[in-house]
C-alpha cells in the first residue's frame, strides 16, 4: 500500500530551484539570490541540498555562491534543467513510500497555478532530472492531474488536508470530476481520509490558497494555522472561516485535531503598495530542524516560539524571506523535500 510521508519523516534531502534573468526574479536577483544561498547552507546542515540550475554557466555561479554561504560541500549536490521560474514546491516530483519503505516519485502536471504564468519548462523539471539519474534508480511515475506539492498537507498516515478550489478547479482540471481526483489522490497518494477546506486564503497569493501558506500538520493529530486577530484586517474574514471548519474537522478515529494558532505578521506591502502573502505557516522542515519564514516583524519570535512547543526535539531557525513574498511566495513554496532512498548517496 503506498503512503505520502509526513514531512517531518526521514529526507534523503532538500530540491530548490535557483533563480536566473529569464525568471520573474530578474530585478531583483541581487536580493533573492543571497536569501537562496543563506538557505541552502542551513539545509546542509541537516541534509543534502539538491539544486536545480537552468544551465551550465549558471551552475558554476551557484556552487560559488553556494559554498562562499557556508554550505556543505559535500551536501551540495547541483543538477541541470532549463526552468520558468522557482517554485519547486509545485513542480517538484512528490515521494511516496510504496510497499512499506520503497520511494517512488510522482510527477503530476503543473500549468503555471491554473495557467496564470508560463510553466512549460517547469513542468518538464521532474522527468529531466530522472533522465540525468539525479534519483538513482527510484522510479518515476507520470500522473495526468494537475497537482502542485503546495496543495496538500498529509499526516503520513493517509490524510491530505486541501483546499478545494486549489484541485477541483476548472483552470487546473476541467475534465476531471471531484470522484475522479478524489479516486487519483487515493492511487497515487495514498490518501484514504480526505479533509477538504472551502475557506482560507492571504492577501497576495496567486495559487488560490494553497494549503502551505495557511494550515500545516505538526503530528497526526495537530494542525497549526495561519490566524487573523484583527476583524478590520482584509485577510479576517476568509481565515476566520477557515478556523471554523478546522474545529469541525475529525481524524479517521472521529477525533478533533489539537488546534495551534499562528500569530499573524503585519501587512507587508510592496513599492506600489500591494499587499504580499507573508506567514508563518510557510515553513520547512528538515532532518532535525524546522526553518521559520520571518518578516523582520514583532510577531516572529511569537511564532518560533509556538512552532518550537510543536516540535520538541528540533532545531528552530528563522530565514528573512522578505525577499521572496515579492513573487507571491515564501519559504516552503520555493522548496520540496525528497523522502529517505530518493536521492542515491554520495560517492
Amino acid at each position: 500500500m503506498r503512503r505520502l510521508p509526513a514531512e517531518w519523516e526521514p529526507q534523503s534531502g532538500i530540491l530548490l530551484t535557483w533563480p536566473h534573468q529569464a525568471t520573474d526574479w530578474a530585478e531583483r536577483l541581487d536580493e533573492v539570490e543571497p536569501l537562496y544561498a543563506e538557505l541552502a547552507a542551513l539545509i546542509s546542515r541537516f541534509e543534502p541540498v539538491l539544486i536545480v540550475c537552468h544551465n551550465a554557466e549558471q551552475a558554476e555561479t551557484v556552487r560559488a555562491r553556494a559554498l562562499d554561504a557556508g554550505t556543505a560541500p559535500e551536501r551540495l549536490r547541483l543538477a541541470l534543467a532549463p526552468s520558468n521560474d522557482t517554485w519547486a514546491r509545485d513542480h517538484g516530483p512528490i515521494g511516496v513510500l510504496d510497499g512499506g519503505d520503497h520511494p517512488l516519485l510522482i510527477d503530476f502536471r503543473f500549468n503555471g497555478w491554473g495557467g496564470k504564468y508560463p510553466a512549460g519548462l517547469d513542468d518538464h523539471i521532474s522527468r529531466t532530472l530522472a533522465d540525468q539519474a539525479t534519483f538513482g534508480r527510484c522510479e518515476l511515475e507520470r500522473s495526468a492531474l494537475v497537482l502542485e506539492g503546495g496543495a496538500i498537507e498529509s499526516d503520513g498516515q493517509g490524510s491530505l488536508l486541501m483546499v478545494r478550489r486549489t484541485l477541483i478547479d476548472p483552470h487546473r482540471n476541467p475534465e476531471w470530476s471531484p470522484a475522479e481526483i478524489e479516486q487519483e489522490l487515493a492511487m497515487r497518494l495514498g490518501a484514504r481520509h480526505l479533509l477538504w477546506l472551502e475557506h482560507g486564503a492571504i492577501s497576495g497569493d496567486d495559487t488560490d490558497g494553497h494549503i502551505d501558506t495557511l494550515a500545516r500538520f505538526c503530528a497526526p493529530d495537530c494542525i497549526c494555522y495561519s490566524r487573523c486577530e484583527d476583524p478590520a484586517d482584509a485577510d479576517f474574514a476568509e481565515l476566520n472561516a477557515m478556523e471554523a471548519e478546522l474545529r469541525a474537522l475529525r481524524d479517521p478515529q472521529g477525533r478533533p485535531y489539537r488546534l495551534v494558532a499562528l500569530p499573524t505578521p503585519s501587512p507587508q506591502h510592496d513599492e506600489e503598495g500591494r499587499r504580499l502573502p507573508a506567514g508563518y505557516a510557510n515553513f520547512l522542515i528538515l532532518n532535525g530542524a524546522v526553518i521559520v519564514p520571518t518578516y523582520a516583524d514583532p510577531a516572529d519570535e511569537r511564532a518560533l516560539a509556538i512552532l518550537a512547543d510543536c516540535f520538541p526535539g528540533r532545531e528552530i531557525l528563522g530565514l528573512d524571506c522578505r525577499p521572496l513574498i515579492h513573487q507571491g511566495g515564501s519559504l516552503h513554496c520555493i522548496s520540496m523535500q525528497l523522502t529517505q532512498g530518493v536521492l542515491p548517496e554520495a560517492g
